[in-house]
């Protein structure tokens, strides 16, 4: 009589399951842990405002946040809150003003220079764009802008002043071109031109009727080097005593920095 073979119809065969294989027969876990999505990040560039007088951050603020690419991310009114709210809010760019309540707009770009190398910051100031930009720009600014002219301009300003640019008036351009060209300053020029950044900012002071104690202790310096600077501006505009530069800084001030 012939063998048969049996075949696996015949016998159920018993899989036999190595150690920790998964099973086919049961369903892979599907809560092994996944790489974590990544929230999309705000793409608006977040702006600091940093004036004194709240009509005009509200009046800068009611712009920038109509638009789709920037917003404002938060105000100050004095130098001091500003350098704490930078910290806090890390903003991609600072709008400022030279004068502040609490001390110079120039020593609180000097300090964002000093603290925050790669923050950018934007002047939009009544001060006459001649004499002050070129100041700002030395103090850490990369751009100046009139008030006068800050509806009309700060949104270009400050794409401008965001992608890395230098942001300067038409006329201002116009006139520094000119000046290079013909290699000389213009002969009209006001002798406050001749006083260096600190001279102008005690001359400023000055015609604020701030005393020499008061200023000391705004822009940080001694008593002895306030008085050294009032020399140096009275020697410089040809002033031949205290009561003369206190006249002649008052009505400069009200003439270049309208309130």
């Amino acid at each position: 009589m012939g063998l048969r073979v049996a075949t696996g119809s015949e016998f159920p065969v018993e899989r036999v399951k190595a150690p920790g294989a998964l099973s086919t027969d049961e369903p892979i876990c599907t809560n092994m842990a996944q790489p974590k999505r990544r929230e999309p990040k705000d793409s608006k560039a977040r702006i600091l405002l940093v004036d004194d007088h709240a009509v005009v951050r509200y009046g800068i603020a009611q712009l920038i946040n109509r638009q789709s690419d920037m917003t404002v991310c938060g105000e100050e009114e004095s130098a001091s809150r500003a350098l704490t709210a930078i910290t806090a809010l890390k903003p991609d760019l600072v709008i400022a003003d030279i004068s502040l309540k609490d001390s110079s707009g120039l020593e609180l770009m000097r300090n964002i220079k000093a603290q925050y190398p790669g923050l950018p910051v934007l002047v939009v100031s009544v001060h006459d764009e001649t004499i002050y930009a070129e100041i700002a720009f030395r103090a850490g600014a990369l751009g100046y802008l009139m008030k006068q002219e800050a509806l009309e301009k700060i949104l270009t300003a400050i794409r401008r002043v965001l992608s890395g640019a230098i942001y300067v008036s038409d006329k201002l351009t116009a006139k520094m071109l000119q000046q290079q060209v013909r290699g000389q300053t213009d002969i009209k020029e006001s002798p406050v031109k001749t006083l260096s950044d600190r001279e102008l900012e005690v001359f400023q002071l000055i015609g604020q009727w701030k005393k020499t104690r008061e200023i000391a202790e705004e822009l940080h310096l001694s008593v002895k080097t306030i008085e050294y600077y009032r020399e140096q501006i009275k020697r410089k505009l040809n002033l031949k005593s205290a009561a003369e530069l206190t006249q002649h800084a008052t009505a400069w001030v009200q003439r270049e920095i309208p309130t």
